[in-house]
């Protein structure tokens, strides 16, 4: 099997964006059994629920579901379980320390294969509150209004 050049995105949290404010990024290597692989190259995963947790020097993202490859055996995984990540001491020292903090968690962004390695993309965040929601979503519309506008105006 020949590796696949770019970025193959498996599942994407389009919530995170809506429920939190992104601090900092992170691209993090993923400690996967066979069938998650396969699972995940078949395209199926959700990233919703996940949070990346750190314990004894180590991160492991949790709460992400990837189902259980169909055609796996005695062998296959479970959907929700906790998986490593492959990041270095001194990154997992700094977030450790930065999600310490009240108010801040570390979420999954984005899970893709890179090069032919499944990788996950990381995010701190801060919870936005009601009205920083709303207000995000005023604003999104009033560009999309004003874009509506300037577009009939120059086809006109």
């Amino acid at each position: 099997m020949t590796k696949q050049p770019g970025r193959v995105v498996v599942a994407t949290n389009r919530k995170a964006r809506h429920e939190y404010h992104l601090d900092a990024t992170l691209e993090a290597g993923l400690a996967l059994t066979g069938t998650e692989v396969k699972a995940l190259r078949a395209g199926a995963a959700s990233l919703v629920d996940g949070w990346v947790s750190f314990d004894g020097g180590e991160a492991f993202l949790e709460g992400v579901h990837i189902p259980e490859y169909v055609q796996g055996t005695w062998t296959n995984h479970a959907p929700r379980r906790k998986r490593k990540l492959l990041l270095h001491k001194d990154q997992i020292r700094k977030w450790a320390a930065k999600t310490a903090e009240a108010g801040v968690t570390a979420i999954p962004l984005q899970l893709y294969f890179s090069g032919g390695r499944a990788k996950v993309e990381i995010a701190l965040a801060r919870g936005k509150r009601d009205w920083d929601k709303r207000q995000a979503l005023r604003e999104r519309q009033d560009n999309l209004e004003a874009q509506r506008a300037m577009r009939s105006r120059t086809y006109r």
